[in-house]
């Protein structure tokens, strides 16, 4: 048996536990890690509440969490490019296995080899933040060099990453963050800072190429205005579109509901010639391999605010939640 952080029922009251479970059975193409740290993110705290029950098909009770950062104990009879005691990290975010737990699954294409001048701890703050913030940029945005940017909350675990990411592409960047974190974003590479206590972003920002949507509420619609024509915003927060439904393979209901719920901002950005859409981060070892290569040249390093011990995983949560840390939160499992 291992110990595990399941969720039992979608709902609003805490609905998280730790239970001791079998030990999950791996397929062909899939290893069991043994899990030295979970990262956490926003989206854990979402998915218990039932936020993306229609999107996400989880089978409860689930496992909790999804940056994974261990050492293989052992391989599926098709894994090639991993052996027994390989240092690992990946994300397996949509992929019905969890991270938060002694031991987790995880397919031979999510993962990658750790890079080897970070310890556990640090790699398992990677994955999600690192792969969305690639995908997003470099793939979605497709940012070239001198291009702006804006990336806001820039302190918190996406911030963090993605500013770094921008100024390797070569972009400049504009954020926006508290008084206390101007001089953390600022030596992560942000060009231009907005105190959002002291003034809104829209009133300063202009001329910008890309948005890269990170807060929930109006900032989404508030961010046309800084942006130039034929220039992107990439919405990690929603409205989900229509394009989305279509890629997921969601049914024609499912598609017109998110249409619905995205030509509001869709119709303005259009008026704008700006082109909007929602991405989704999805696992790709590939990536987080290229993604590896940068931090092992120190081209971006990880920014973590607080680590927890395993048995207070419900508080790391928690904390998360409240919205204040610097970077990223992880778990220590061992």
């Amino acid at each position: 048996m291992m110990k595990a952080l399941i969720l039992k029922r979608y709902g609003k009251s805490d609905q998280l536990a730790f239970a001791d479970i079998s030990p999950p059975v791996i397929k062909p193409d899939e290893m069991l890690v043994q899990v030295h740290a979970a990262g956490l993110n926003p989206i854990d705290n979402m998915i218990p509440k039932g936020t993306f029950k229609a999107i996400l098909k989880l089978t409860l009770p689930a496992t909790m969490g999804s940056d994974v950062a261990g050492v293989v104990v052992k391989t599926g009879s098709r894994v090639t490019r991993f052996k027994l005691g390989d240092a690992v990290f990946a994300s397996t975010f949509d992929l019905g296995t969890g991270a938060l737990a002694e031991f987790a699954v995880v397919p031979e294409s999510a993962a990658s080899i750790k890079p080897t001048n970070l310890d556990f701890v640090q790699a398992a703050s990677i994955p999600m933040v690192g792969l969305t913030s690639w995908q997003a940029l470099k793939e979605r945005a497709n940012l070239k060099p001198g291009q702006k940017v804006f990336i806001p909350a820039g302190s918190g675990g996406i911030g963090t990453f993605a500013i770094q990411l921008a100024k390797h592409l070569g972009a400049k960047v504009g954020t926006t963050t508290s008084t206390a974190n101007v001089d953390l974003v600022k030596r992560l590479g942000a060009d231009e800072v907005i105190d959002y206590k002291m003034q809104a972003f829209e009133d300063v920002l202009q001329g910008y190429d890309a948005v890269l949507g990170t807060v929930r509420g109006d900032g989404i619609e508030k961010s046309l205005r800084i942006l130039k024509p034929e220039s992107k915003v990439v919405s990690l927060i929603g409205p989900p579109d229509a394009a989305f439904a279509h890629a997921r393979g969601m049914n024609f209901l499912m598609k017109f509901i998110f249409w619905l719920i995205s030509c509001k901002i869709i119709r303005q950005a259009k008026k704008r010639n700006i082109e909007y859409s929602f991405l989704f981060a999805h696992p790709d070892g590939q990536q987080l391999g290229e993604i590896g290569k940068l931090l092992e040249a120190g081209v971006i390093r990880p920014v973590i605010d607080k680590i927890f011990p395993f048995n207070q995983a419900k508080e790391a949560l928690a904390y998360l939640e409240a919205g204040r840390a610097k970077g990223k939160v992880v778990v220590k499992i061992i």
